[in-house]
Formats: structure tokens, sequence, C-alpha cells
């Protein structure tokens, strides 16, 4: 049972949201539930609806039609003070003439809390996110990792019962974000508070999510697990957005205990794919399969899936190997392999070689 489905502290009902003049609504017909407690991420390229969806539940924007519900309360026509939420800004929105301490405190101020329990909070804050040291100092005195730790313990301040992330480490480098990252899930789990975050980073939502929502064109196609979800896709769109995968089309000749027998286009032989539901004879289907899934071999192994194939193109990129293999037919596929070993030997570009993958690696996509 999911944490939502245990206790829905945050539900959104059929909510729809049209923008004047365009053909389709930025919001259409969506309905999920969120756990409290839980770190949930709204996954989508540009134009997805996840932005509009987060502004929808901070009451900048009212939804056309559905509901909103935080904690039992419907608060679908509530003002954004008016319900128990804040927002950390992409941008930070950091106030740059005043001090840290001042910028964290600010709702604070304007609430009217009494300065000395403020400063204990600011203090308590501050502390928290490792910045007490630093409490005088203006944000253009602070690295991007340290602005956005401000900008955080700004949002957390009045103690929201849910924070919503807007891209929340968009502007850090690589390595920082990936550290960040860390720092940010355990902060989550140590407070309990219900993050929703929105971001268009495949690496970033799986590793901090408890569960994802990977929204399209205003709809949400998937909800999961991080693993769930990219192990188990139930669309292509969701196959190729999170993570690589490759996609064969193909034609069901058989199904049994949950594996399909296939006919792929333009490849001899028979194909197996894990199928969980009941599949007719000649259904349109395609086999994804992850990279990391699939082997390379000297010689045909008995996978229950295999090709030949030879070398194009080869990206070492430190950790694992990226390799583009050319099939029959013009076709490609990508494979990655971990490099596992220090110095050990790679393919080489022009090499031929057999690619095999197993049934359960391997997952039939009905739409």
């Amino acid at each position: 049972m999911s944490p939502a489905a245990a206790s829905p502290f945050l539900r959104i009902e059929n909510v729809t949201k049209r923008y004047e003049g365009t053909d389709a609504p930025a919001v259409a017909n969506v309905s999920l539930d969120v756990g409290r407690g839980e770190f949930f991420s709204l996954l989508g390229a540009s134009g997805s609806g996840k932005s509009t969806l987060l502004r929808i539940l901070a009451g900048f924007e009212t939804p056309d039609s559905g509901h909103v519900f935080i904690d039992g309360r419907d608060v679908t026509d509530l003002p954004p003070y008016e319900r128990p939420v804040n927002m950390m800004f992409q941008s930070y929105a950091l106030f740059p003439h005043m001090s840290v301490a001042d910028n964290v405190g600010f709702g604070l101020k304007q609430d009217g809390m009494p300065k000395a329990q403020r400063t204990k909070r600011i203090e308590d804050l501050l502390d928290m996110v490792h910045l007490g040291s630093k409490a005088k100092r203006k944000p253009h005195q602070l690295s991007g990792g340290e602005r956005q730790r401000v900008a955080l313990a700004r949002a957390l301040a009045k103690h929201p019962k849910l924070l919503l992330l807007d891209e929340p480490l968009g502007a850090l480098d690589r390595k920082l974000r990936e550290s960040t990252q860390f720092e940010l899930k355990a902060l989550q789990a140590r407070l309990g508070i219900t993050f929703v975050m929105v971001t268009h980073d495949q690496d970033e939502a799986m590793t901090l999510s408890s569960r994802l929502a990977v929204m399209d064109h205003g709809r949400v196609l998937q909800i999961g697990a991080p693993n769930e979800v990219y192990e188990s896709p139930t669309s292509r769109h969701v196959a190729e957005f999170l993570g690589a995968a490759n996609l064969l089309d193909a034609a069901v000749t058989g199904w049994a205990s949950g594996i399909a027998t296939l006919a792929c286009d333009g490849f001899d032989g028979s194909f197996k794919a894990t199928a969980p539901s009941p599949l007719s004879a000649g259904t349109r289907v395609a086999i994804a399969v992850r990279p990391e899934k699939i082997r390379l071999c000297g010689a045909a192994d008995d996978a229950d899936n295999k090709l030949h194939g030879q070398v194009k193109d080869v990206a070492y990129i430190g950790d694992v190997s990226t390799y583009n293999m050319w099939l029959a037919g013009a076709r490609s596929l990508r494979v990655q392999t971990t490099n596992s070993k220090r110095g050990g030997a790679m393919p080489a570009s022009g090499e031929e070689l057999w690619l095999s993958w197993d049934a359960a690696d391997a997952v039939v996509i009905s739409e």
C-alpha cells in the first residue's frame, strides 16, 4: 500500500486549468494523492503542466474545475496566505540588501513574531542547514549551494504543512547538485514535512522522491516509486523520458504466465518480454529494454532474446561505457556496461558481437 493510500494528506481531484488563447489545457483532469510525509515529484519536460499544477497547489492559480484538499480541508478557493503551504522558488528570490538571518526571518517578522522568539527560530533554522556562522552575510557573499540552503530555511521558517519546490537545485552545478540532493532528502526525512517538487531532471526526481508522477501535455501518465516507474513503464513516453530505453515494435504471437512471445519488425526469430496482463495474438505492441539490461558477448548464449550486431560508436564515461550497436536493417540499439575493472578491455568500433537479454529484463508496452 502506498503512503498516499494509507493517508492522503494532499488530494488533487479532477483538476483542469486552461489558459486563454491556447488549444489544449495546461492541466487536464489530473487526480492524485500524496501521503503525509512523502517526498513527491512532478516530473516532465517543459510544457508538461507540472509548474501550473504546482502553482495551483500554492494558490497562485485557480483551476477551472476540480478540487485541492490539504490535510482534509478543501483549499481550492483559498488565497496563498491562508494555505498551510510555502514555496521555494527556482531563483531563490532572496532579498539582496538583507542579511542571511533577515532573509530567513522575513516572514516571521511580517507575522509579528516577538523578536526573541524570532531570533531563536532563525538560529535553529540556520544551524539545521549548516549556515549558523554566516548569519550576517549578504546573499552575494554566499556560494550557490549556500543561497539554496538560505532559501530552504526561509521556506521552512513558518512550519508549513506542505512545502512546494520549483526546480530547487536547477541553479547548481552538477557536483554540488548531486551532494545537495542527499542533504535535502535527509532533511525532509528528519522534519517529516510533505514535500512536492517540480523538476525536469530525471536523476534528481529518482534520487529524492519516495514516489513520482510523470506528466506530459497536462496529463499524468504514470505514478509510482522511482524503481517501479523505471523498471515497468506503461507507455512509450515514460520509457523514453525516464532514463534511456530501446523500443522494438512487435506483434504478439503468444502469451503464457506473464511472458509474451513476439515477432519484432525487421528481425528474424522469436522474442520474449514481461507482460503481466494477457495479450491476444496479433496485438501490436513495443518491447522496451533498458541499455544496461543488454549483455555483449563474443558468441550467442541461451538468452531469451539475442541479436547479432556491430559496434558503431563507443562513449567511455568513466564508471560506464555506452555502445551504439548497428543491427540488421540499419537498426541500432544502445547498450551500457559497467566498467567494474580498472583497465578492462573494451569492445572497439567495428567489432561484431552478440547482444542478449532475458525476458524478465524487457517489458511489453501496449500504448
